[in-house]
């Protein structure tokens, strides 16, 4: 078996372990066989927009991880379905970060993306969205908004 579909094999395993009856984390749909591309729904407090310039509190948060070709060499391509008002999401992307290892594993990923809508992790000094980031800095005391340990034993 190539080893591209070994890996997306092991992390579709990976996947269903980690987040079946995850308190925080669901998978709603798998594309592909192997997956390819994830529907994720995620259940903690964040913040969506409202209007222009405001936002309110939102428990819901759909996202979707797509497997490129080049993966695991290169990261999976991560946008939310739903919007989110952060310093590192925008309607189109969801900044992962500057580095990413081939041995990092799909359910740390998405961990990663719960802590990032709950506020547990951002960063202010290279955002997608100034308004969140400059938000954050100015309300640093309310944050994280859902304190809870969201990786579930992942």
């Amino acid at each position: 078996m190539h080893p591209r579909l070994r890996r997306l094999n092991a992390e579709q395993e990976n996947m269903g372990t980690a987040f079946t009856g995850h308190p925080y984390i669901q998978i709603l749909e798998i594309e592909g066989t192997p997956a390819e591309k994830y529907t994720i729904e995620i259940r903690v407090r964040g913040l969506v927009p409202d209007g222009d310039k405001s936002f309110k509190e939102g428990n819901v948060h759909r996202v979707e991880v797509f497997l490129p070709r080049d993966f695991p060499r290169r990261p999976p391509l991560c946008r939310m379905t739903t919007p989110v008002f952060h310093p590192n999401i925008d309607p189109q992307k969801i900044c992962i970060g500057d580095h990413w290892s081939a041995g990092r594993s799909l359910p740390q990923l998405v961990v990663q993306i719960a802590e990032m809508i709950a506020f547990q992790s951002y960063n202010v000094k290279s955002p997608l969205n100034a308004t969140a980031a400059a938000w954050a800095e100015e309300h640093i005391e309310r944050l994280p908004l859902e304190p809870s340990d969201l990786s579930g034993g992942v």
